[in-house]
């Protein structure tokens, strides 16, 4: 769907990690669309639009700190958006774009401004050398590159100084291809779908984590079974007393009952943060961002649990939450949740299986991924407002934030 102006000034904003050759988060490609209206030539209001709704969420939360690539269209580079938007964004030229003398005065504009540029090629001469002489990054569509020349495209890059991006990388197998080529960052899916599973028994302490993070999150769980859990992890409880004495936590004298401090932070707090230190505990070692992804999920999930209509049951918040625990535990979905007490809708939809909660799983996952009519589809289908999504994402997105911040004081 071609990029526009929606006069609702609903833009849909989601963001895919890129990566460097250790597996490392190195920032977030942006993917967004702002509705079916087409741009005029130089539309200034849909470069506003854009360049708000980023900002509404905040740069901070979408990116965490990191580098963010937002793709511009020649309207909304055109249009201002590029210097509307902070100067650590990195502006990616859309691939329809030429090197004409609008577009070099703008990138030498946005160059003088601090901002980084990013280009697309496709082969070894098929990008504009007048775009190429700003670049900073280039993205190379792996798919439509021939692998015999990926060797060339990256090192003609590397060169000159740009850090070359391979992009649509689905598999491990071409994301090792891909750096023996000399890519240094790759962009794609293929962290979330490991090639081996260790069928293994799952660590003890790992285990217990999970245990804590199913009990948590069951609306009926009591202060004394949490009490009890957290009881058995050492390092839970010194967090849970560090946080409830904490300076920002305004208390005269200090607590030292564990049960006390539990009853002061409320169940509330208490799943905040145990959700954080849990995930953090499991995915130990993880460093492509699945864990913050799973709690973006599970907000998500959570929230459009609360909306729909026809809600049958709870257990949302854990669904997005253990959606990818096959990849942080590294076995199959059937082992990783075989001792977990879930609702018997929330393991259905965990093992692929048809039903409300697995719809509302893959109207988040195709969201996050910017399948944007897939997730409208799924939206559709829960009888939810698809306007809401945005929404949803975006108040997820800046909880997971706000919950690392917190986890981080304590």
């Amino acid at each position: 769907m071609p990029f526009g102006l929606d006069p609702r000034r609903v833009v849909s904003i989601a963001r895919q990690p890129i990566l460097d050759a250790n597996a490392r988060v190195f920032g977030y490609q942006l993917l967004y669309e702002c509705g079916p209206a087409p741009l005029a030539p130089v539309d200034t209001a849909a470069a506003r639009t854009l360049s708000e709704a980023v900002l509404s969420i905040g740069v901070d939360p979408l990116s965490c700190g990191r580098p963010l690539f937002i793709t511009l269209t020649r309207s909304l580079l055109l249009g201002g958006a590029g210097s509307l938007l902070p100067p650590s964004t990195v502006i990616v030229l859309d691939e329809e774009i030429n090197g004409d003398t609008d577009v070099v005065d703008m990138c030498t504009q946005l160059r003088q401004l601090g901002y980084s540029i990013a280009v697309t090629q496709f082969g070894p001469t098929a990008t504009t050398p007048e775009l190429l002489a700003f670049a900073q990054y280039a993205r190379v569509d792996l798919r439509r590159t021939k692998a015999v020349d990926w060797n060339t495209v990256a090192g003609q890059l590397t060169a000159r100084g740009i850090r070359p991006i391979a992009e649509r990388v689905e598999n491990a197998e071409v994301a090792a291809a891909a750096i023996g080529a000399g890519f240094s960052l790759l962009q794609g899916y293929y962290f979330c779908k490991p090639t081996t599973f260790h069928t293994a028994q799952i660590p003890a302490r790992r285990l217990a984590y999970i245990k804590l993070l199913s009990a948590l999150n069951r609306e009926e769980v009591r202060i004394d079974e949490v009490e009890d859990l957290v009881s058995h992890d050492l390092s839970l409880s010194v967090r849970v007393l560090r946080a409830v004495n904490s300076a920002a936590f305004g208390i005269r004298h200090e607590v030292t009952s564990l049960r006390h401090a539990l009853v002061l932070l409320g169940l509330a707090q208490v799943r905040k943060w145990a959700s954080v230190w849990a995930m953090a505990s499991l995915g130990e070692g993880d460093t492509s961002g699945i864990v913050g992804m799973s709690l973006v999920r599970a907000r998500c999930c959570e929230y459009l649990g609360e909306v729909m209509p026809q809600r049958e049951g709870g257990g949302y918040f854990l669904l997005g939450l253990c959606s990818m625990l096959d990849i942080i535990l590294r076995r199959p979905m059937s082992v990783a949740i075989e001792d977990l007490p879930l609702p018997d809708m929330i393991r259905v939809a965990l093992l692929g299986r048809d039903n409300l909660a697995r719809t509302v799983l893959e109207t988040v996952v195709h969201y996050e991924r910017g399948e944007w009519d897939a997730a409208y589809a799924g939206a559709d289908r829960l009888n939810v407002n698809f306007d809401l999504l945005p929404d949803i994402y975006a108040d997820a997105i800046r909880w997971t934030r706000d919950l690392g911040d917190f986890a981080a004081a304590a």
